[in-house]
């Protein structure tokens, strides 16, 4: 009788980016860095794109494709396989099968996906509405859940989980959207009188955003309109802070067997070439942080504890970038957290785990065999 000398399918390992928000190209970024270095000898991989309109497409594997070039912003467009119709992932818990489907053709199976690494940023992504629909899926996934992808995301809410839990956080305000779309004037005074209990200059951001974009340093009020409309841009409900004066430190949790575990800080240098670090000082410019920061051992201690305590205050899962205010006091303040940071070639929060040990490719495969090991459902 022979053997059967089959060999067991390598789990697949659907990577999801681009997206609808504003950090679509940083995504794409992203998605190239995570191709590059999942292991294949232990997963297949399944790349699908979603456009800036909303349609989720198969596209090449292709990592080198994925890179800002000349400062080009990649797109998914550029990456879907023409003609090829859309993805579609199954509602039902019973069954894992991704479908391709095209008008007038019968759906294309394109086989079983056992865990999804989302790689967006932003809303339609990273904000538990992604995450909403692979629980009904019934589909693991990589990162935080429902409920705290919704939390980081919005800098509001995020903001008052942190004060519930003890978390030091600056001077804010929130200009909800019916406040400026029916009487700016009652809001304008509100942020005018902010500014003048804790000073000019303000930053005005959208509440849910990312990579910088749409941020703007307001040196007086001749600027906050401008500044509004730019932040509304990209959400409606806008954020003010007031300056802090400091250090800017990041520090990143990863969850490891034991728990969540913190890395080594990383410092953001003041950028000369830019009013603050924008997004083309992240991204266009590459403007480079400091690992590990050199903050000494207490302040180390410190900001780690922090950077854990703010990811079980969301109630995280995976992986968090924390990113944190050290005063000229000698205190630390936290300014956010982001439940899927950067993961681009240059980003913090690879860098960090490099200098703490753990590799982009291991911190990579760290992170899908925890999504393996963990059900969805009530997270």
């Amino acid at each position: 009788m022979s053997e059967n000398t089959q060999s067991p399918r390598k789990p697949r390992v659907a990577v999801v980016f681009g997206g609808r928000s504003s950090e679509h190209a940083i995504s794409v970024v992203t998605a190239g860095a995570v191709l590059s270095a999942i292991d294949r000898d232990k997963y297949d991989v399944l790349p699908i794109g979603i456009t800036t309109d909303g349609r989720w497409a198969l596209t090449a594997d292709a990592p080198e494709r994925m890179a800002i070039t000349d400062r080009k912003l990649p797109d998914v467009s550029d990456l879907a396989e023409s003609g090829r119709g859309g993805v579609v992932l199954p509602v039902d818990p019973s069954s894992r099968e991704a479908v391709l489907t095209e008008p007038g053709q019968v759906p294309e199976a394109l086989g079983e996906v056992d865990v999804v690494f989302p790689v967006l940023h932003g809303p339609y992504g990273e904000d538990g509405t992604l995450q909403g629909l692979l629980e009904l899926s019934g589909i693991p996934y990589v990162g935080a859940g429902v409920l705290a992808s919704a939390v980081g995301q919005d800098k509001e809410y995020m903001k008052r989980v942190f004060v519930s839990f003890g978390l030091p956080v600056g001077p804010y305000e929130v200009i909800r959207p019916r406040e400026w779309e029916q009487n700016p004037a009652a809001a304008r005074k509100k942020i005018v009188e902010f500014a003048a209990e804790h000073g000019w200059p303000l930053f005005v951001k959208p509440a849910r955003g990312g990579s910088s974009m749409g941020i703007t340093k307001v040196d007086d009020l001749s600027g906050l309109d401008e500044a509004v409309e730019e932040a509304r841009r990209h959400d409606p409900k806008i954020l003010v802070e007031s300056l802090l004066r400091g250090r800017e430190i990041e520090c990143g949790v990863l969850e490891f067997e034991d728990g969540p575990r913190a890395s080594v800080p990383a410092e953001i240098p003041p950028v000369t070439d830019h009013d603050f670090y924008d997004f083309e000082a992240k991204y266009i410019d590459s403007a480079s942080g400091i690992v590990p920061a050199p903050i000494g051992d207490e302040a180390t201690a410190e900001v780690q504890r922090l950077a854990v305590a703010a990811y079980e205050a969301v109630s995280c899962e995976g992986l968090v970038r924390a990113d944190f205010f050290l005063t000229e006091d000698g205190d630390f303040v936290i300014n956010e957290i982001n439940t899927m940071p950067g993961f681009t070639p240059i980003s913090m929060y690879p860098r960090m785990w490099q200098e703490s040990g753990v590799s982009y490719p291991e911190l990579v495969d760290r992170l899908v065999q925890a999504a393996l090991t963990r059900s969805t459902g009530l997270r």
